[in-house]
């Protein structure tokens, strides 16, 4: 498979929901991690991303606008020990809890589905990174339903051992804009990292996010040798 330019794929659908990069910068010093909401309604537009002890959650911007918190507050990453765990929803707190109790991230992942959230029935998309004596790994998950069949949960692992300096994989919610919103499809999308500074890549997801549909962007580089991260957040709403 040939890598493509992660802006480019970014920037070819309208609306493809909240998302998850993940890769190992071209210098091979660094893992690089973003997420990104969007949203088309007031509710998931009133949104912001804060910074908590351990990653970040979802806030509402002007708490008097908000009218269903259950699937648009969550946080959606977290740090356990020199694992880091990224997810478009709650489910960040399933493997955060059941990792540490000695699950695995798959095995906590068993323990949820796709969001009720019918007829979308969004999938629930997560990731996890783990930086050990110099070495990266990560793995990528998407829970969804059967074509927009709720009775059935499809569950997708990709786990990515010693990554390829400059590359990364992208997953996202939907395959573009409809109504139901079509589910994302096939194996996470190989992309172009490349060996930009945290300000420069964070500014290229962003720009390329749908300017209307584009709600806040968060960003992590990992330093792969000591575990040391830096991170940035952009929310459209300041």
């Amino acid at each position: 498979m040939k890598p493509i330019s992660l802006e480019k794929e970014i920037s070819s659908v309208t609306y493809p929901g909240r998302g998850i990069v993940i890769g190992r910068s071209a210098d091979g010093t660094k893992a690089v991690i973003a997420y990104f909401i969007m949203g088309r309604s007031e509710n998931s537009r009133n949104r912001i991303f804060v910074e908590t002890e351990d990653g970040i959650k979802t806030q509402a911007f002007d708490e008097s606008k908000l009218i269903d918190p259950s699937l648009i507050i969550y946080s959606p990453v977290r740090k356990l020990d020199n694992k880091t765990i990224v997810t478009n929803g709650d489910q960040t707190d399933t493997i955060y809890e059941l990792m540490n109790e000695g699950e695995t991230f798959e095995e906590s992942l068993r323990t949820r589905e796709f969001e009720p959230d019918g007829p979308n029935y969004t999938p629930r998309i997560s990731g996890i990174v783990k930086c050990s004596g110099g070495v990266m790994e990560y793995a990528m998950s998407i829970l969804k339903s059967a074509d927009g069949i709720p009775d059935s949960c499809q569950r997708y692992t990709f786990m990515y051992s010693t990554p390829l300096q400059g590359l990364g994989r992208y997953i996202h919610t939907y395959m573009g804009d409809g109504t139901p919103l079509p589910s994302f499809e096939g194996e996470p999308t190989l992309v172009e990292i490349g060996n930009d500074d945290i300000d420069t890549f964070a500014e290229k997801v962003w720009n390329a996010l749908d300017e209307d549909n584009k709600v806040s962007l968060f960003v992590r580089y990992i330093d792969i040798a000591s575990d040391t991260a830096e991170s940035r957040i952009i929310n459209k709403n300041k």
